[in-house]
């Protein structure tokens, strides 16, 4: 199952700390969850913020021999880009119905005799 004697310049991270199912005192891992963690040790596959192949002399020479799994996988989610001129348009009508709904109100404001919102 696992290739013994099977050497590789680079050291591969697994960070599968989101991979669990909840139990009462303690978590466990189900099949599908070692499936994967297995899958991605045999084929050395790179998956974002899941696993990393870093290069032993990285580990070495630039981060002064630091195994900790957070300098090489990161777990941060990526930022929503967003569009800023899709924003700006939609505000720009939800910012005119509320005007024609106030003016309506108004209205119905001044039939009964009473002063008209600002």
């Amino acid at each position: 199952m696992l290739k013994k004697c099977k050497r590789t310049d680079d050291v591969l991270f697994i960070n599968a700390e989101k991979h669990f199912k909840k139990g009462k005192r303690q978590n466990f891992l189900s099949d599908t969850h070692i499936d994967k963690i297995i899958d991605t040790y045999q084929h050395r596959r790179i998956e974002d913020r899941f696993s990393a192949r870093i290069e032993m002399s990285k580990i070495a020479d630039e981060e002064d021999y630091n195994l900790n799994i957070s300098r090489y996988v990161s777990t941060a989610e990526p930022e929503v880009q967003i569009d800023l001129a899709e924003t700006h348009r939609k505000l720009v009508a939800i910012e005119a119905e509320i005007e024609k709904a106030k003016s309506e109100h108004n209205s119905y404001l001044k039939e009964l005799g009473l002063p008209p919102l600002p």
